[in-house]
């Protein structure tokens, strides 16, 4: 190892630099993290944990509709926001340790306070300074509003798990996934939730059918969504945030939530002194092996402008500290990677969309399945679950399975396993189902609804 204080400095302590640090310790290297917000990142606090546990509990107002019809003959109980809010700062809390105590446990040093770069081989957090071997940048992505008149009252999802009054009525500007899923939260959790979009049609990027599924099973729950519009102005009036919209009308609200999209977490962090090149979008430009242009500056997860999800970092993180302390492992393969979408309901989704299938393959098969699931024959609820498998017609390899119904997730993951090991319809076709479940229906759909 050098002689220089520490081997690998990571500045940023999330999911990504928290990986990279105790995997490169355990390959003996001196290891230094510097955070200066929380343990653990976006996701540990303001992201994926919160937000979850938030879905969890506005799923709870709807179930105890569905119950009547179960033989349950109870009202529905009234909701505390306080309870929800500060139950979850406790749990977050209690993350923050564990990852503090990881960190302690595999031998990295943990500096509190944000860490600036001084040259290639050296960084500073407050007066001190540390030379490093190796430096990995790993700060993550930061919520961005855009500038318009009015813009300074309106929130991001940082500050929306700990509003100090609930919401009533919530506006939530954005056709992203973080949007739907606050969308969803808040709608359940009883707001009057407005979603604007100022594309025609919200989660861009995201399969055609889901999107459209998508759009008509949130409404059905409540949600006020309206495309093809945006925001002009928020002023502050008697009643509460009065907003001005680009189609001439107006809303008023106790809560102005902007989704509008994510930048680089770069303030402060000194690139100017080294010769770390951003891309055109502003995120930090790297090789497949996450080297930047400077020689001994790496970077890796949402900062690089990749796939923003925690299991891609900590992948990355993984195969970053195995190159450069251990034995050379795989590199990340981004194929097939699943993700889900926690809105009500969920949607999961793995391998390619209709459109890109199409670009990639020419020929392709698609089976599609919408129905009313089994519980809801009962509860009552006018929810309906759609199935989507994308077939290359060639190969007869399955290249896209798109889900939209409850536990969507959690079907998908397990199926994610199945296409990345290049099963073919043939072998869905031959598998049994567990019945009677939603998941059997990916396994039982003969009959192709196109062909090309």
């Amino acid at each position: 190892m050098s002689e220089k204080d520490y081997d690998l400095f990571v500045i940023g302590a999330g999911s990504g630099g928290v990986r990279a640090a105790r995997i490169a310790a355990s390959f003996g290297a001196r290891v230094a993290i510097a955070e200066d917000r929380y343990m653990g990142g976006t996701c540990v606090n303001v992201g994926c944990v919160p937000k979850k546990l938030y879905v969890y509990a506005s799923e709870f107002g709807k179930a105890f509709e569905d119950a009547q019809g179960f033989g349950w003959d109870s009202s529905k109980p009234a909701f505390d926001w306080a309870t929800l809010r500060d139950n979850k700062k406790t749990e977050i809390s209690r993350l923050n340790a564990i990852y503090r105590k990881m960190l302690k446990g595999a031998s990295a040093d943990v500096i509190d306070g944000r860490a600036r770069i001084v040259n290639a081989n050296t960084v500073a957090v407050g007066e001190r300074e540390y030379s490093a071997g190796k430096i990995l940048i790993a700060t993550g992505g930061w919520p961005h509003i855009p500038e318009f008149p009015g813009s300074e009252l309106a929130i991001t999802s940082n500050e929306v798990f700990d509003l100090e009054h609930f919401p009533e009525r919530l506006v939530i500007v954005g056709g992203g996934y973080i949007a739907v899923e606050f969308a969803g939260i808040f709608n359940g959790l009883g707001s009057r939730v407005t979603q604007l979009y100022r594309g025609p049609l919200f989660l861009r990027g995201f399969d055609a059918d889901i999107r459209a599924h998508a759009a008509r099973e949130i409404a059905k729950t409540g949600v006020d969504l309206r495309f093809e519009v945006n925001v002009e102005s928020i002023t502050r009036g008697a009643d509460g945030l009065e907003l001005e919209l680009t189609d001439g009308t107006r809303l008023t609200a106790d809560a102005v939530l902007y989704a509008t999209g994510r930048k680089p977490h770069l303030d402060g962090l000194g690139l100017e002194q080294v010769g770390v090149k951003l891309t055109e979008f502003g995120t930090i430009a790297v090789d497949e092996h996450f080297q930047t242009d400077e020689p001994g500056i790496f970077a890796l997860g949402d900062v690089t402008g990749g796939m923003e999800l925690t299991p891609v970092a900590l992948a990355e993180s993984m195969a970053f500290a195995r190159r450069q302390f251990g034995e050379a492992g795989q590199q990340v393969d981004y194929d097939f990677i699943p993700t889900a979408v926690f809105c009500q309901p969920n949607i999961g989704t793995v391998g390619f969309t209709e459109e890109q299938a199409r670009a990639k393959f020419g020929h392709i098969r698609l089976f599609k399945a919408t129905f009313r699931p089994m519980k809801h024959t009962i509860s009552g609820r006018d929810e309906h679950t759609f199935m989507k498998l994308i077939v290359d017609k060639a190969s007869d390899r399955v290249v896209g399975l798109h889900m939209m119904g409850p536990d969507a997730g959690e079907i998908v993951q397990g199926m994610a396993i199945a296409l990345r090991a290049g099963a073919t319809k043939a072998l869905f076709d031959t598998t049994i189902g567990i019945h009677p479940t939603a998941a059997e229906e990916f396994v039982t759909m003969r009959e192709p609804w196109h062909e090309d």
